[in-house]
């Protein structure tokens, strides 16, 4: 194969596969078809069929996957079981006088929910339901309320037990415990700018994010609020220890400990009496629904990068990249804004099994911390959550905003884009400061 039959072939690889993404075709049939289509042109049956039964019978081994149907099954189980909505309420009570006071509630409350579900579409979904139609309902901007539960919602893949760090380790070959750590603080960092920025917003502009008038406020004696704040806070802290916990301090690996956090989170049900059978059921199914969604994506990509990669694309690509001008910044910026623009139009489990196998070795090569990068790219898959078209916090919030609150597209696009250019801020200063990433896992047992 000469070395212009292979560019073109990358060309045509991914201009066929964006076209087709665009045709609004689902991306696993997409991705799999032409996986299959260019290894039949390419090498013909036996070595198709070799290339692809061996990549997809190693993913079948991977062990580190088995995290993602538990820790799933631990998210659905505390968004049916209703647990969280004690302590949006506390929360609501104690920062509601606040200007902006929902606002940071919401976030707050988005923040704990993302380190006990690792689910966004639930983080999105609970937020959707319970934070927005109180905000509106109290003169809150329709895009300050809607930009909030999104971004808020979108931490949920990010902070650890984060569905997308599962999937992402293994790829990288980088340990799951430790993207755990990693992303702990980076999280952090993200709600609390998001926080800053709303109270902010709201002092210079109060009629953004009124203050619950006095009548609306309860007043509550200081033991009775200090022990409703402990009730309420006591299950997602013992979700996050007996996950967190156990990884941080080397008593388990994530897939056991995400089997803990399931179990955790089925005795938290039985303790506040909100189990039965129906809520197994409806999280059995969730469960399988999920799962079966990253098996069916994750074999065709898998099938789709094979190929590509046996064809020397990656040989291209990397050239490529290593050939722009600024040394290993410029092509690390490169790889970030590939990324960005990938996740305008394809879901961030696709572009995680496409792009890792492929920017892996060049990330290496260009001498940077693979775990620094990778948490880098994680943090970028963020704004693929809230950019369109393809963006999925922005759909689930339309799609189950109380139809009587009137919220718009056009509301949820504005509101979003302060939250996006915050995560662009934020990566300029794990650029800067790279221990902000790297400190916490360094110190793991």
């Amino acid at each position: 194969m000469t070395e212009v039959s292979t560019q073109l072939i990358t060309i045509l690889m991914f201009a066929t596969l964006l076209i087709l993404i665009l045709t609004g075709f689902p991306i696993a049939f997409v991705i799999g078809s032409l996986g299959l289509i260019f290894g039949y042109l390419l090498f013909g049956e036996d070595i198709t069929l070799h290339i692809l039964y061996t990549r997809l019978y190693a993913m079948t081994l991977n062990y580190p996957y088995l995290a993602v149907p538990l820790f799933t099954f631990m998210g659905v189980v505390l968004q049916y079981s209703g647990i969280t909505e004690d302590l949006y309420k506390v929360l609501y009570e104690n920062l509601g006088g606040l200007r902006g006071g929902l606002a940071i509630v919401t976030i707050i409350f988005g923040t704990i929910l993302a380190a006990c579900l690792g689910v966004i579409t639930a983080s999105v979904t609970i937020l959707s339901l319970i934070a927005l139609k109180p905000m509106v309902k109290r003169g809150y901007s329709k895009s300050l309320a809607a930009g909030t539960v999104v971004a808020s919602g979108t931490l949920g893949i990010l902070i650890p037990p984060s569905i997308m760090l599962v999937v992402y380790g293994p790829q990288a070959g980088l340990s799951i415990g430790k993207m755990f750590m990693a992303a702990f603080i980076p999280g952090l960092i993200l709600s609390g700018s998001y926080i800053t920025y709303v109270a902010v917003r709201t002092a210079l502009r109060p009629e953004l994010g009124p203050a619950l008038p006095p009548e609306e406020r309860k007043h509550i004696p200081v033991k009775e609020r200090l022990t409703k704040i402990a009730k309420a806070i006591l299950p997602p802290v013992l979700l996050i220890l007996s996950v967190l916990g156990t990884i941080f301090l080397g008593i388990a690996p994530p897939t056991e400990a995400a089997s803990m956090g399931s179990l955790a989170a089925v005795i938290l049900t039985i303790v506040y009496r909100k189990f039965s059978w129906n809520l197994v059921k409806r999280a059995g199914i969730e469960t399988l629904r999920v799962s079966s969604f990253v098996v069916l994506i994750a074999g065709a990509c898998y099938a789709f990068v094979g190929v590509f990669m046996s064809a020397g694309g990656g040989d291209v690509v990397a050239r490529l990249i290593m050939s722009v001008p600024g040394g290993k910044w410029g092509a690390f910026i490169v790889i970030m804004l590939i990324v960005f623009l990938l996740g305008m139009f394809i879901e961030w489990i696709g572009i995680v099994f496409i792009i890792v196998p492929i920017f892996t070795p060049i990330i290496s090569a260009l001498g940077f911390d693979p775990l620094w990068a990778g948490m880098m790219i994680c943090i970028n898959l963020q704004m693929a959550f809230q950019t369109p078209p393809m963006a999925m916090s922005i759909f689930v919030l339309r799609g189950t905003a109380p139809p009587e609150l009137g919220i718009t597209m056009s509301d949820i696009i504005r509101g979003v884009f302060p939250f996006v250019a915050i995560i662009i801020g934020s990566l300029f200063l794990f650029s800067v400061f790279p221990q902000l990433i790297l400190w916490l896992p360094n110190h793991m047992m």
